[in-house]
C-alpha cells in the first residue's frame, strides 16, 4: 500500500517525528493531542508480551509504543472512520505484524473476544461526562471528548477484566477527576502506583494527570516530579523536546 493510495479526501499524512513513523489525520475528526504522546512515553509496558490500547482513536498510541517494545498490540476503537484511519496508518508504517486495530465497544470487548488477558493496558478516554457535551458539536469530536460510549466506571471495569494480575493499566485524564479515577480503580482491584501531574508552565495548575495502576497491587503510590510543558520563553522544556523529537529535535529558532 502506497502512502498516496492510503489517503482519503480531506486526510493528510503527519510525521510523528520518531522512528520515521507517520499517521493519517483529518480536520473532520478529532486529532491526537499532547496527552496521547505523554501517555505513550509514561506507560509502563513490557519489552514483549501483549498490550491493549483502548479508545485508540486514529492509533497514535500503538504506533508510538512500537518504538519502546516488541510486544504485540491490540487497539480498540468504536468509531468506524477512526478505526479505518488507524488501520491504514498501521499499514503505511508496515506494522501489521505488531499492531491489530479492532473496531468495537470497550464495554463488550472482553466478552466479544473471549476475555483475553494482556500484560499492560493504555487508555486515553473521553474526559467529560455526557451532559457537558455541545449539542451542535461534530459527532467525532463529541465521542472523543464526552463519555457517550462508556463512563469512567465502565472503562476501568473493562481494564480490570483484561489485564493480568500484576499487569499495568496506564491512563491520561484531567486532574479534576483524579479522585473519581482512584476510586474506580480501587473498586476494580487496580491499585494506583505512579501519578504524575503535567503543568502548562511553572506556577500554573496542572491540566493533565498521568496515572498507572497495578492489578491486585499493594497500596503504595509514588508521586513523580511534575512535568512542566513550557519554559519562560514559551518554548517546550527540555523533557518535552526529548519526548516529542528525540534525536530529531529542531535547532533553536525552528520550533
Amino acid at each position: 500500500m502506497t502512502k498516496e493510495l492510503a489517503l482519503q479526501p480531506n486526510e493528510r499524512l503527519d510525521d510523528l517525528l520518531t522512528h520515521q513513523l507517520h499517521i493519517i489525520q483529518s480536520r473532520e475528526v478529532f486529532s491526537f493531542s499532547m496527552d496521547a504522546v505523554l501517555l505513550a512515553r509514561f506507560a509502563g509496558i513490557p519489552p514483549k508480551g501483549r498490550i491493549l490500547d483502548l479508545c485508540t482513536g486514529n492509533g497514535v498510541i500503538p504506533l508510538l509504543l512500537t518504538t519502546r517494545t516488541k510486544a504485540t498490540i491490540d487497539a480498540v476503537e468504536i468509531q468506524p472512520r477512526l478505526a479505518d484511519m488507524a488501520r491504514r496508518s498501521v499499514a503505511i508504517n508496515e506494522l501489521e505484524h505488531q499492531i491489530r486495530i479492532i473496531e468495537g465497544d470497550l464495554r463488550t470487548f472482553p466478552a466479544d473476544q473471549g476475555y483475553p488477558i494482556y500484560d499492560a493496558i493504555t487508555i486515553n478516554p473521553p474526559y467529560l461526562p455526557p451532559q457537558a457535551g455541545d449539542q451542535n458539536e461534530n459527532q467525532h469530536y463529541a465521542f472523543a471528548r464526552h463519555e457517550l460510549n462508556g463512563n469512567l466506571d465502565e472503562i476501568v471495569a473493562a481494564c480490570s477484566k483484561l489485564v493480568r494480575n500484576g499487569g499495568r493499566v496506564s491512563m491520561v485524564h484531567r486532574p479534576s477527576r483524579l479522585i473519581e479515577i482512584i476510586d474506580a480503580m480501587r473498586k476494580y482491584k487496580l491499585e494506583p502506583k505512579r501519578i504524575r501531574f503535567v503543568h502548562p508552565h511553572a506556577g500554573a495548575e496542572a491540566n493533565i494527570v498521568l496515572i498507572e495502576a497495578a492489578k491486585d497491587g499493594k497500596p503504595e503510590v509514588r508521586l513523580l516530579p511534575p512535568l512542566i510543558v513550557y519554559n519562560e520563553e514559551r518554548q517546550y522544556n527540555e523533557e518535552l523536546m526529548q519526548i516529542y523529537y528525540g534525536d530529531k529535535r529542531p535547532h533553536p529558532g525552528e520550533v
